[in-house]
């Protein structure tokens, strides 16, 4: 007879097991991972268009008026307020395609001021180290205190 070769039971259960823990370990880093890229890709995309703001404040003196205005292709494109200062607007990563930032403009004893915020719910954990709170969800960004954080509420 011939002799047979393979895996006993006992050296496939010590695979899969390696497997299972690997998989424990690695699983919830990469998802920690994911969610600090959306919150980063969120600050960028905050921060260009406060960089369109600017812009537009430099060539006309005054900000776009408008309050919880969604800044998306209709408002950026063609003869919208952004268009020559934003490129293609930026989508919210942690809200999902389609999801565009909001902005309100304001003008207090001459002062003109504007707020963007994010319309997804970030991972708070991914927001410790500029979070007023350990709820906080939303990003925003002011143009007299930067990027800032909110509860979903706050906004």
């Amino acid at each position: 007879m011939r002799q047979q070769r393979g895996f006993t039971l006992l050296e496939m259960m010590v695979v899969v097991a390696i497997i299972a823990i690997l998989a424990a370990v690695l699983i919830p880093n990469f998802t920690h991972a994911r969610a600090q890229a959306a919150t980063s890709a969120c600050m960028a995309n905050l921060k260009t268009i406060a960089t369109a703001f600017e812009l537009y404040y430099t060539d006309k003196q005054a900000y776009p008026t408008g309050t919880n205005v969604n800044i998306d292709g209709s408002a950026t494109s063609g003869t919208g307020v952004l268009a020559g200062y934003l490129g293609q607007p930026p989508e919210d990563p942690a809200a999902g395609a389609g999801k565009y930032y909001t902005y309100t403009t304001t003008s207090s004893g001459g002062v003109n001021a504007y707020k963007v915020w994010c319309p997804g719910a970030h991972d708070p954990s991914t927001m410790k180290s500029f979070a007023a709170s350990s709820t906080d969800t939303t990003l925003k960004y002011d143009s007299t205190a930067g990027v800032t954080s909110s509860s979903a509420a706050g906004k």
